[in-house]
C-alpha cells in the first residue's frame, strides 16, 4: 500500500522538481552579429551588453533568474545569420533574441523571428524595412531608423537652401534606403533641389580617387554621405587631398560616431554636419554615470556601439520584468509603450510600430588636439522625426 501511495505521488513530485529547476535556471537569450566583419563598431557594442549583463545578474537577474547570453558570429552573411539563429532555437531552446548591425542581415533575422514567432530586439540596424514596410509584431528596434536619422540631416540641410546635391553611399540596404529617403525628404521641403551625382560603391570596396573626381566634375553645392568605417576614411583622405570639401558642405549620417570619427585623427573633416555621440561633453547625469562606469570597467571610453549594446540588454531586461515571463507573446505585449531609461535619456517603444524614440546628437565636426570632435551639437528626440501615424498605417503590414 505504501508503494502504491508513493507511485501515485511521483508524477506530482517530478513536476514540482521541474518547476523548481526552471525557476532557478537561466533565461537564455540569443545574440547574432557580424563581429568579424565590423569590429570597429561591434567590439564596443559587445562590451556594452556585457556590462549591462553583469549589472543585471549582479542585481539578482530577472524574475529570479540570471540571464545567459549565447552569442554567435554570422560572418556578415544573411544565410549564416539565419542558420545561427535556427541553431540557437533548436539546440539551445532560445526564444528571445537581440542584436544585429548590418541592415541586410537584420532583414533576414526579422523574417526568421516572424516565421519562428520569437521575440527579437534590434539594437542598431537602421533599415526601415524591418519596422515599417516588412514589420512584424515580434520585431522591435532600439536605435533610430534610417528615416529618423536622415530626417535629422534633411531638416538641417533644407535650412541652408543648397540647390545642387551629390550623394555618396554604400550599395547595400542601409545606403540605398538612406539615399532614397534623403532625396524624398529634401525634395518635399525644397522642390527646386537638383541631384547632380550619385556614387554607390560596394560596401568595403570604395575607389576613393574615382569617387572624388566624379564629385569634383559634378560641381555640387553640398554632399550627403553615408559611408562609414574604412570606406569613410579613404573618402575623407582623398577628398581632403583634392580639396573637394573646401567649397562644399557635407552632411554625413554616421561620421559623428566615435567609432568612425576617432580613427580620422587630424584628418577629421572640419565643418561637416553629422549625427553622432559626443560622450566627452554631454553633461547629463545619465550619460556621466554611464561613462564613469564604462571607463572604470574597461579602462576605455564608450563609443556609440557601447551605448547601444548596453541600452539594448537593459531594455530587454525591463521588458522581461514587465512581461513576468520570457515567452515571446508576453514580451510582445510588454513592449507596447515600454519606457526605458538610457544614457541618452528616457525612451519609449511605440505601440504603433515597435520603434523606440531614441534620438541622436546633431552637430559639426571640428579638430581639437589632433582629433575630431563634435561641437555646436544638440539632441534630436527620435519622437520628433518619425513619420506621421497616417503614413505608418500605409507602410506597416496589418498582420
Amino acid at each position: 500500500m505504501k508503494k502504491l501511495s508513493m507511485l501515485r505521488w511521483l508524477p506530482a513530485l517530478a513536476l514540482a522538481a521541474m518547476g523548481a529547476c526552471h525557476a532557478q535556471g537561466v533565461i537564455k537569450v540569443g545574440e547574432v552579429n557580424s563581429y568579424k566583419v565590423t569590429p570597429s563598431y561591434l567590439d564596443h557594442y559587445r562590451r556594452g551588453w556585457q556590462m549591462a549583463l553583469d549589472e543585471i545578474n549582479e542585481a539578482g537577474g530577472v524574475l529570479g533568474r540570471k540571464i545567459e547570453v549565447i552569442s554567435r558570429d554570422d560572418n556578415g552573411n544573411p544565410g549564416d545569420a539565419v542558420r545561427m539563429a535556427e541553431e540557437l532555437y533548436s539546440r539551445e531552446g532560445v526564444r528571445v533574441y537581440f542584436g544585429g548591425f548590418l541592415s541586410n542581415l537584420a532583414v533576414a533575422l526579422a523574417d526568421f523571428a516572424k516565421n519562428r514567432q520569437v521575440f527579437y530586439l534590434l539594437g542598431e540596424p537602421g533599415t526601415d524595412r524591418v519596422i515599417w514596410s516588412e514589420g512584424n509584431r515580434y520585431v522591435h528596434r532600439l536605435g533610430p531608423s534610417t528615416y529618423m536619422s536622415v530626417a535629422m540631416l534633411a531638416n538641417e540641410a533644407a535650412k541652408q537652401n543648397k540647390k545642387r546635391w551629390a550623394l555618396v553611399y554604400p550599395n547595400y540596404e542601409l545606403g540605398q534606403s538612406a539615399a532614397a529617403t534623403f532625396k524624398k525628404l529634401l525634395k518635399s521641403q525644397q522642390p527646386d533641389v537638383e541631384f547632380v551625382a550619385e556614387q554607390a560603391p560596394p560596401l568595403g570596396k570604395v575607389d576613393a580617387g574615382a569617387i572624388t573626381q566624379a564629385l569634383l566634375d559634378a560641381k555640387p553645392d553640398a554632399i550627403f554621405n553615408v559611408l562609414f568605417g574604412a570606406d569613410l576614411g579613404r573618402f575623407v583622405r582623398e577628398g581632403n587631398s583634392r580639396k573637394l570639401f573646401d567649397s562644399v558642405q557635407v552632411y554625413s549620417m554616421l561620421t559623428g560616431r566615435p567609432e568612425y570619427l576617432d580613427p580620422l585623427g587630424v584628418e577629421a573633416p572640419s565643418g561637416w554636419i553629422v549625427t553622432g555621440y559626443p560622450w566627452y561633453s554631454i553633461d547629463t547625469p545619465a550619460n556621466k554615470k554611464f561613462v564613469e562606469a564604462y571607463r572604470k570597467k574597461f579602462n576605455d571610453f564608450p563609443r556609440l556601439g557601447s551605448l547601444v549594446g548596453y541600452s539594448t540588454l537593459h531594455a530587454l531586461a525591463k521588458g522581461l520584468r514587465k512581461a513576468g515571463s520570457a515567452e515571446p507573446e508576453a514580451l510582445v505585449t510588454a513592449f507596447k509603450g515600454l519606457g526605458v531609461d538610457t544614457p541618452m535619456g528616457p525612451i519609449v517603444f511605440r505601440a504603433q510600430d515597435n520603434q523606440s524614440t531614441m534620438g541622436a546628437y546633431l552637430g559639426r565636426v571640428a579638430v581639437k588636439d589632433g582629433k575630431g570632435i563634435m561641437v555646436d551639437y544638440r539632441y534630436i528626440d527620435g519622437a520628433s522625426v518619425v513619420p506621421p501615424d497616417s503614413e505608418i498605417l500605409k507602410l506597416r503590414p496589418t498582420k
